[in-house]
C-alpha cells in the first residue's frame, strides 16, 4: 500500500469530508467494482496538458501514459518517484513508503507541490489519506513524520518478522 494522497471534485453543497464519504460508499462492497474509461472533455484535457507542462518546468522531468482509464504521470526525481493519475473528475497521487529522515520530508514536500499544481489547474481539492487532513492545510511536517515512522518499521521490523518464520528455522 502507497502513501496516497486523492484529489476530487467536490459535489454541490457537500463539504470535501462529506464528498469523500459518497465516493468511499459507492465503492464498498463493490466486489466487481470497475472504473469506466475515461471521456475527458476539451477542457480537462487542456488541464491535463498545464499539469504536465507546469509539472514538468516547476518540479522537473515527468514521463506520461495514456490509459483507457486515466492519464499517468511519473516523477522519477531524486527525492524518488511520485506518480500521479488523472481522469478528469478526480486524480491520485502515490509513492512508497521507503523514505524516513530527511528524505521523508523531501518527498512529501515534492508531492504536496505537485498536488498544489493539480488543484491549481483542476479546481479538484487535495486530502492526505494518511494524516486525514485536507492538502490545502498544508502539513507536510505531519505526512512526513507519518511516512517516515512506517518506512522506518517497514524496514526494519519486516525483515526480523519473515526471519523469525523462515521455514526450517523453527526450534
Amino acid at each position: 500500500m502507497p502513501y496516497w494522497i486523492t484529489l476530487v471534485r467536490r459535489l454541490p453543497g457537500r463539504t470535501l469530508s462529506e464528498t469523500l464519504d459518497q465516493r468511499a460508499a459507492a465503492w464498498d462492497g463493490d466486489v466487481d467494482f470497475e472504473r469506466k474509461p475515461m471521456n475527458l472533455t476539451p477542457d480537462r484535457r487542456a488541464a491535463w496538458d498545464e499539469i504536465v507542462r507546469r509539472v514538468s518546468a516547476e518540479i522537473g522531468p515527468v514521463s506520461v501514459e495514456e490509459y483507457p482509464c486515466n492519464l499517468t504521470l511519473e516523477r522519477n526525481g531524486p527525492v524518488g518517484r511520485i506518480q500521479l493519475d488523472y481522469d478528469g473528475d478526480s486524480a491520485d497521487i502515490e509513492f512508497a513508503y521507503r523514505h524516513f529522515g530527511e528524505a521523508a520530508r523531501h518527498i512529501a514536500a515534492e508531492a504536496y507541490r505537485l498536488t498544489g499544481i493539480v488543484e491549481n489547474v483542476t479546481g479538484l481539492e487535495g486530502f492526505d489519506c494518511q494524516t486525514e487532513r485536507p492538502t490545502a492545510e498544508g502539513d507536510i511536517d505531519a505526512a512526513a513524520a507519518l511516512l517516515g515512522g512506517i518506512s522506518h518499521w517497514a524496514q526494519t521490523e519486516i525483515p526480523r518478522m519473515l526471519a523469525e518464520n523462515r521455514p526450517g528455522t523453527a526450534p
